[in-house]
């Protein structure tokens, strides 16, 4: 009974939960408590799937070492594609951002207009900004964007690229990429990447309205609207979020008794799978 009812709370979790936590959209409008609580999700579902076959152990212990094996072997199997799903991601993304920062680095010299380390200069005329996160990150700017954004809002999209940096929303991003592309096709829900990528943007964006206000960061993420960034990066806009970054940062936060809701929320979540685990063995 507990095992069927992991297998399906991994299936509702994978799929269903994720459409549905998508069309509550006052979620984006606190965007810290709604990745926790998306990554509670996603956590709770990976917990569900691999406690599914060990839950039905000790219901089928007669049968002996041919229900711990089969068990094992589907333990296993979930666990596996896990991992396979992490290696290919991983080297992927780490492979596609070496490749992207060496080419920076050679066809761009550091900026000369006196800010931190780490900041490239690409010769281009489409206003661009983005980050290269890793242990040798990168803030790069191209000649475009430094033409058209006035010193204030130049400084609140270095604040948004540092944000993403100093939060390694990178790892963030690539834990759901990983959960996306090992989740069965059937299963599958686009919807946590999308939502979790536009909630990153929003908690970068907070970091750009601390810096520089939210109407100087709105106007320069509407400067950056038209640019375009590698698929490895971290934009400042220009990534199909900008309008609905725009409408948030337009919108008033939500109380800190919403927030502590969405918290208690994320940790209900994450116990239900591994109450039912602990009953299924009582």
């Amino acid at each position: 009974m507990f095992a069927v009812l992991l297998a399906l709370l991994a299936l509702l979790l994978a799929g269903v939960a994720p459409r549905l936590m998508a069309r509550l959209v006052w979620f984006r409008r606190a965007p810290r408590p709604a990745l926790v609580a998306w990554q509670a999700v996603s956590l709770a579902a990976v917990i569900a799937a691999l406690a599914a076959a060990p839950a039905a152990v000790p219901y089928l212990r007669e049968r002996g070492w041919l229900v711990f094996g089969m068990a094992a072997a589907v333990t296993l199997l979930v666990l596996g594609r896990l991992l396979l799903s992490g290696h290919r991601v991983g080297t992927g993304l780490r492979a596609a951002r070496a490749r992207h920062r060496e080419l920076v680095d050679i066809l761009a010299a550091p900026d000369d207009g006196g800010r931190a380390d780490g900041i490239r200069v690409l010769a281009h005329a489409t206003p661009t900004a983005y980050c290269l996160p890793g242990r040798r990150s990168r803030v790069v700017l191209t000649q475009g964007a430094l033409a058209a954004l006035p010193a204030d809002e130049l400084d609140a999209v270095i604040a948004h690229e540092r944000a993403h940096l100093r939060g390694r929303h990178d790892l963030l991003l690539e834990y759901f990429t990983v959960l996306h592309h090992s989740v069965p096709d059937p299963v599958r829900s686009p919807e946590a990447l999308r939502e979790v990528r536009l909630l990153i943007e929003a908690l970068a964006d907070r970091a750009a309205i601390r810096t520089s206000g939210p109407v100087t960061t709105a106007r320069a993420l509407m400067t950056l609207a038209r640019g375009q960034a590698p698929e490895a990066s971290l934009a400042a806009a220009g990534d199909g979020t900008t309008a609905a970054r725009m409408r948030l940062l337009a919108s008033e936060p939500v109380s800190p008794l919403v927030s502590a809701v969405m918290y208690l929320y994320a940790g209900a979540v994450v116990a239900l799978p591994l109450t039912l685990l602990w009953l299924s063995w009582r």
